[in-house]
């Protein structure tokens, strides 16, 4: 291997998702670049069914203020993005999280005030002067979603590459008509998720999180290899 290969998987590698940033300013025409990058994401039919809302200043403070009313106000519908019951083998690594995450904030599990604060964190971005909101037609299949994702990695290898961090966010879709309200949604679109672009407070014991990866052996199948 070339020593670009390592350069690549290094970059993959260092990637988190980081949940405190400092609030030094992003340019435009970083995040331009980055999804100039994104955008060679495969998509079946070369459909490309991604939007992006890109966020910052007071843009990004009115949204994040409207949505820490709606998560103050507990009005709307808990987002279900989990199946329930979770089977065991992904609740395991959900609890281990959580006990991870959790414990290094200070936050005992019982204490769902401040788990919720916690949680409320989502809606201002982590401190990131930039968010971005993603949308997709919410005509298109499950296999559109897939494409989407590939988009996204695309732009946290990207971000990383030019020394940024970010964190997607799935919490931002329970908040989709507040969202909608805010931005100039296309008609038939829904939230994918958000995500926090910024730079990372190294300082911070969250962001310090190691968090565990099944080995290749647990969840790859060979066949037809040679050892």
């Amino acid at each position: 291997m070339n020593s670009d290969t390592y350069l690549v998987d290094s970059v993959i590698r260092s990637r988190k998702a980081v949940r405190v940033f400092r609030p030094d300013a992003v340019s435009k025409q970083d995040v331009i670049d980055i999804l100039d990058v994104a955008r060679t994401a495969p998509s079946n039919s070369n459909t490309q069914p991604w939007r992006v809302h890109v966020l910052a200043g007071g843009a990004r403070q009115q949204l994040s203020d409207a949505l820490a009313r709606a998560h103050t106000d507990g009005a709307h519908p808990q987002l279900q993005h989990m199946p329930d019951p979770l089977p065991d083998s992904y609740r395991l690594r959900q609890e281990d999280f959580g006990a991870r995450y959790y414990g290094a904030l200070g936050i005992d599990k019982a204490d769902v005030d401040a788990r919720s604060q916690a949680t409320g964190r989502n809606f201002e971005f982590f401190g990131a002067p930039l968010g971005m909101i993603f949308t997709i037609d919410a005509q298109l299949k499950k296999y559109s979603w897939l494409d989407y994702g590939l988009f996204i990695q695309n732009i946290m290898i990207a971000a990383r590459s030019r020394g940024l961090d970010t964190c997607p966010q799935v919490s931002f879709a329970r908040y989709q008509e507040v969202i909608a309200k805010h931005l100039d949604i296309e008609a038939a679109h829904e939230v994918v998720c958000g995500m926090s672009l910024g730079y990372a407070d190294e300082d911070s014991v969250v962001n310090r999180l190691e968090l565990p990866r099944e080995p290749v052996v647990r969840f790859a199948r060979f066949a037809g290899l040679d050892a």
